[in-house]
């Protein structure tokens, strides 16, 4: 099973952020531990403005109650701005909700479908397409001015999933096995190879490594789809950070845990 990865923390499950963008520090799928972490890391909780839940499964949601008690100042006020699918936010057959009506009373909400966008000051964020074992799963990609970011979330391949993420500069993935090893609602690192030559992005991002990944070096993976495609391949690792400054900002940056 792909969840020891999450319960055996072979690698952080909490997430990733990015942070200045619009003036903004955002927390992406904030999975177990990605309140200790970002301390661990130096980033405070208490200066995030919003959080986005890509579905209802614990290793992407399981955190984000405790992050949204840090944006609201302990549930205290009115601020900051939360993102799910559906089953995170309102629940859908037997999946969530996954945040607690309490919780959602002080940030700003938004139930996010496929294809959907919202604007948020500077930024549009959309909801992307996935095939993934929660039906109303997303992905997300954020625009601000020139600079693009997409990220899939859990799902697998599928023949309309590079228009998704088209005009990507970066673009992050979860890629759980390593090769051509498929299993059912997830990319293989043969389905990213894919996906990036499709995409064509100026960087590509393999996170959410399950165990077979983690244990065949996945950085000797990233370096082998990215000679095959030609295009920088990171394999994330547990505190990596990445400045952006290349694709807009030099404050911009994106934090992965």
């Amino acid at each position: 099973m792909e969840d020891f990865a999450t319960i055996t923390q072979k690698r952080m499950t909490g997430g990733f952020r990015i942070d200045d963008i619009d003036d903004k520090n955002i927390h992406i799928d904030p999975g177990p531990g990605a309140l200790v972490r970002s301390y661990q890391f130096g980033l405070d909780p208490l200066k995030l403005n919003g959080i986005l839940v890509s579905h209802s499964h614990t290793d992407h949601y399981t955190d984000a109650e405790v992050l949204i008690e840090a944006l609201t100042r302990g549930m205290t006020r009115k601020k900051g701005f939360v993102v799910g699918s559906l089953s995170v936010i309102e629940g859908h057959e037997q999946w969530g909700p996954s945040i607690s009506s309490y919780h959602l009373s002080k940030p700003y909400v938004s139930v996010l479908g496929v294809n959907k966008s919202i604007k948020w000051d500077e930024l549009k964020i959309k909801g992307t397409k996935t095939v993934h074992g929660d039906p109303t799963a997303i992905g997300f990609q954020i625009k601000y001015g020139n600079l693009t970011i997409s990220y899939t979330s859990d799902t697998e391949y599928f023949d309309e999933l590079p228009e998704y993420h088209a005009g990507a500069d970066v673009l992050i993935a979860s890629v759980i096995r390593p090769h051509g090893e498929r299993i059912r609602g997830h990319m293989c690192a043969n389905d990213f190879l894919k996906l990036i030559e499709e995409v064509k992005p100026k960087m590509a991002i393999m996170t959410h490594l399950g165990m077979k990944m983690i244990m065949n070096d996945p950085e000797s993976e990233a370096r082998r789809i990215s000679e095959k495609s030609g295009i920088r391949v990171l394999a994330a690792r547990d505190g990596m950070k990445i400045n952006l400054d290349e694709f807009l900002s030099p404050q911009q940056s994106l934090d992965e845990f």
